[in-house]
């Protein structure tokens, strides 16, 4: 049964709810949980972020911590290819390979399994939102040591004014995002 505030045609930004204040003084929050929550904006935030990638050959789509997971897996299963977590330090079991980052207020270390990708494995990233880059460069650099090809890096969110994307495309990755919300 579809919600009733949902339709083939609303605009997917339309579902995300915006919290202000969290997780401190000033930060706008972009909480996915809502449309994730929507059977028909989860469907097509899937297929939008699955579609451009489905005759290109993706051996395994790379989910960011945490709501990269939810993304990523369905996105894995839209294209016929794995799905590999990259997680935060200390949530992996075996050999890992770790790279810090730094977020809009915080920082942190990402680690992902040494062997989670053969040299050469044609990726895409996927997370939730995308606001300094700060995660997504980490995995890019996590996946370059390993010898990845990455093909695109794809986030539901965009939030222009904290420059991720120029971060990421300045280091030649092609950006996708499926709404932007500006001035936050």
């Amino acid at each position: 049964m579809q919600s009733p505030e949902s339709t083939d045609r609303a605009p997917l930004r339309d579902l995300i709810r915006t919290i202000p204040d969290f997780p401190k003084p000033g930060i706008m929050f972009r909480d996915i949980t809502t449309l994730l929550a929507d059977p028909t904006g989860l469907r097509r935030a899937v297929e939008d972020m699955a579609s451009p990638w489905a005759d290109s050959g993706i051996d395994k789509v790379i989910g960011l911590e945490a709501r990269g997971f939810i993304l990523g897996g369905a996105v894995a299963c839209r294209l016929g290819a794995g799905f590999v977590a990259v997680r935060k330090a200390g949530k992996l079991p075996g050999t890992v390979i770790s790279q810090d980052y730094a977020l809009e207020y915080g920082s942190a270390t990402f680690e992902l399994h040494e062997d989670a990708i053969e040299a050469g494995a044609h990726v895409l990233i996927v997370d939730d939102l995308l606001a300094t880059g700060g995660t997504a460069l980490a995995a890019v650099a996590l996946l370059e040591r390993l010898g990845a090809r990455i093909a695109a890096c794809t986030f539901v969110v965009d939030l222009p004014d904290l420059g991720g994307r120029a971060r990421l495309e300045a280091m030649g990755m092609d950006v996708r995002t499926l709404c932007a919300f500006e001035g936050d």
